[in-house]
């Protein structure tokens, strides 16, 4: 089959529907799923000629390891040279869920999967959709984010279909992604449990199961030079739209002061300026407003992120300013999709 001349089909969450997406998966079909965190591209994660497609379609860097999704933990044995006791702890407070868990992996986890690593990374989704096609297919998926790669992460169907449509076998919808991030990466091949990519179990929630825990210098800062990304979302530029992204620290007068001054300037270009910004700050703005939540609900502005930077480049604008979120919480969650969504272009005003 011409993979770049099919037609998507767009499935539903129906049993019939699901089964549909198994036998699909089975047959080494890319098919993408909901999950609570953004949809995923989903491939039978120990079939590596059906796992390069997820790399072909996406246009992803093949030095870009991928998560493997399971629907129980019953699975994790076969998947991983060793089982470290405190997996069942993490397991117990947030599986099924967004956390993303790095093992030393097993024989059966193909090198498309690990990108030639010796770890891989697991995950259970609390999406009952993603459970659900995970069971139909019988086996492990492996599934990244169901966008071109580089660009904001898809939270619905309609996403994926303006990324995929034609590259993939089908898309099941199962409504908005909740979370709106992905996952929380955490690895446990390290001496002291290091988070890698922050999610929506933060810092706070693992050390209350772990005692201890790291924060990778990649999370709010850039791959060191020459450095193989251990997790998915290290690589230096991600969930960028086309316009240009600029974060801007300091305070909402501030901020608006500054964007009005490039509104103006843009102007003569013909070109234009989305704001991206807390709710309730769109009167101080003479340009295109997108709020992405409240200022102290770091939740509900990782739920809009990415829908909200695709909405700009359907507007057509050119650049993009965001007010700067906090570190603290999911917030550190945010600050990192954002840093590498502008790659890491920060703007300071009063």
């Amino acid at each position: 089959m011409k993979h770049n001349t099919m037609k998507t089909k767009r499935l539903s969450h129906s049993k019939q529907d699901i089964e549909t997406a198994g036998k699909l998966l089975r047959e080494g079909e890319l098919v993408a799923i909901p999950t609570e965190t953004v949809y995923g591209l989903a491939a039978d994660a120990l079939n590596g000629e059906a796992v390069k497609r997820i790399f072909e379609a996406k246009g992803r860097p093949g030095d870009n390891p991928l998560i493997v999704h399971i629907a129980s933990l019953d699975e994790v044995e076969d998947l991983v040279a060793f089982v470290p006791p405190v997996l069942e702890d993490l397991a117990d407070a947030f599986w099924p869920g967004p956390l993303t868990i790095i093992l030393e992996k097993s024989d059966l986890i193909p090198e498309e999967v690990s990108a030639g690593l010796d770890t891989v990374a697991i995950r259970m989704p609390s999406h009952p959709d993603a459970r659900a096609i995970i069971k139909a297919a019988g086996r492990p998926l492996a599934a990244p984010s169901a966008n071109t790669s580089g660009m904001p992460s898809p939270t619905t169907a309609d996403h994926v279909l303006h990324d995929m449509d034609g590259k993939i076998a089908a898309v099941v919808d199962g409504g908005p992604s909740e979370v709106g991030v992905e996952s929380t990466v955490l690895t446990l091949c390290t001496r002291v449990p290091r988070i890698l990519r922050p999610g929506r179990v933060t810092p706070e929630d693992l050390f209350e199961v772990l005692g201890e825990v790291d924060v990778d210098d990649a999370v709010l800062g850039q791959l060191a030079e020459g450095a193989k990304a251990a997790s998915p979302g290290m690589k230096y530029k991600h969930y960028s739209p086309n316009a240009e992204v600029y974060i801007v620290k300091g305070s909402a007068k501030g901020f608006a002061d500054y964007v009005h001054a490039r509104v103006g300037v843009l102007a003569k270009e013909e070109a234009a300026v989305a704001a991206l910004v807390f709710d309730g700050e769109e009167a101080l703005l003479n340009c295109v407003t997108l709020p992405f939540g409240a200022e102290a609900d770091s939740l509900s502005q990782a739920e809009h992120l990415f829908d909200d930077l695709r909405k700009a480049d359907d507007l057509g604008v050119s650049e993009v300013y965001v007010r700067c979120p906090t570190e603290e919480g999911v917030g550190l969650a945010v600050l990192n999709r954002l840093l590498r969504a502008a790659e890491f272009r920060i703007i300071e005003v009063e």
